[in-house]
């Protein structure tokens, strides 16, 4: 094996996933960096309530480095920890002095140390870039030496070449099957179809349409909602909300319904090309997956035989009313083994080994 690279990145959180959609795909690509003998050190905020929050204690694949974020000083100081490292990496969406972390890790970009922007919402980081030329990001992007994103497709690429990226590159979301796998249904997350999503304002509206409006239309069945931010929300009478699902409880979540359903937030829906971690998280564990219609899809799962595709919410009614078991399980049978075929974090983190050692040319 070559020698590893040591790697820092500045992200929102590896052991919390409390309002942090993108964790498990953080876990998932560091893990697989990690047996490929690369180091990691991943440095976090104290911010959100995170820590107060883990699911996790710090792994043996990874150091984990957590850092109160003060001020615009105190955060520089912490950027300064990282000079001298293979690679480092500023995440999109940390929460707090995002555009300062995006300045000072930039700076630190050398010969020997090659600097990454990595976009975990690339369609709506780029609606905000297109719409300000005042954005601090859109001047230091071209120091960047690469912009990796986890979804988006060559629309998400060309945009971000037009602002003047050097290089974009898509690493989608996955599997980790050490993590996500077929386990026993368990009775409290019994239903016919079950979603798990944070309330989000730029997700609730599609959520209502593809999953409320979905309920309503059958009053018969049995519908589940996991994730935060659902307490002061009407509902269907038929809805049942259990509050937030930490990732441990992710396996018995996608395994105890009938069928699993994903929303996608707007601005990906729009763009296409952007599965969302969840869509992989569900296909591993074997659950029937329906998800909202947007365009690339089919380079992922193959639609009507892998997973179920609906353009609105009457047709999610149609899909959960004309399942059984047999044929849920044969969808989901399915979405497993193409998913473990093709779309593990193994495969992902292949993808950016080879990237990164191509770029310090080892």
């Amino acid at each position: 094996m070559a020698e590893g690279l040591h790697i820092c990145f500045f992200g929102s959180s590896l052991v919390s996933a409390w309002w942090n959609g993108a964790c498990t795909y953080y876990r998932g690509i560091i893990r697989g960096l990690h047996q490929l003998g690369h180091r990691v050190t991943f440095f976090e905020p104290l911010a959100y309530d995170r820590q107060a929050h883990r699911d996790i204690d710090d792994p043996e694949w990874a150091e984990v480095v957590i850092y109160a974020a003060e001020d615009e000083a105190s955060v520089r100081s912490v950027v300064e920890r990282a000079r001298g490292a293979d690679v480092v990496v500023k995440t999109s969406g940390v929460g707090v002095f995002d555009d300062v972390l995006e300045d000072a890790v930039v700076a630190l970009g050398s010969a020997h140390t090659s600097t990454i922007f990595w976009d975990v919402d690339a369609p709506a980081t780029l609606a905000r870039l297109e719409s300000d030329e005042a954005d601090p990001l859109r001047s230091l992007l071209p120091r960047y030496d690469l912009v990796l994103t986890y979804g988006g497709g060559k629309p998400v690429v060309d945009r971000y070449t037009r602002l003047g990226a050097r290089e974009c590159v898509v690493v989608y979301n996955a599997l980790d099957p050490l993590t996500h796998h077929h386990v026993d249904s368990e009775e409290r997350f019994a239903a016919d179809l079950a979603l798990l999503a944070n309330r989000l304002p730029d997700r609730e509206g599609r959520i209502d349409e593809f999953f409320f409006h979905a309920a309503s239309l059958l009053p018969h069945r049995r519908f589940l909602l996991g994730g935060n931010g659902w307490h002061d929300k009407t509902m269907p009478p038929n809805v049942r909300w259990v509050g937030h699902v930490g990732p441990q409880d992710h396996n018995a979540f996608n395994c105890s319904p009938m069928s699993v359903l994903n929303v996608t937030r707007d601005s990906m829906a729009a763009n296409g090309w952007s599965p969302a971690t969840r869509v992989f998280e569900a296909a591993g564990a074997g659950a029937c997956l329906i998800t909202d219609a947007w365009e690339g899809i089919e380079q992922f799962l193959e639609p009507e035989r892998e997973v179920l595709v609906a353009g609105d919410g009457a047709a999610v009614a149609d899909h959960v009313e004309a399942l059984d078991e047999q044929r849920a399980a044969q969808v989901g049978g399915r979405a497993a083994e193409r998913t473990m075929a093709e779309h593990t974090y193994a495969h992902r983190a292949e993808q950016v080994d080879e990237l990164l050692r191509a770029r310090l040319g080892r």
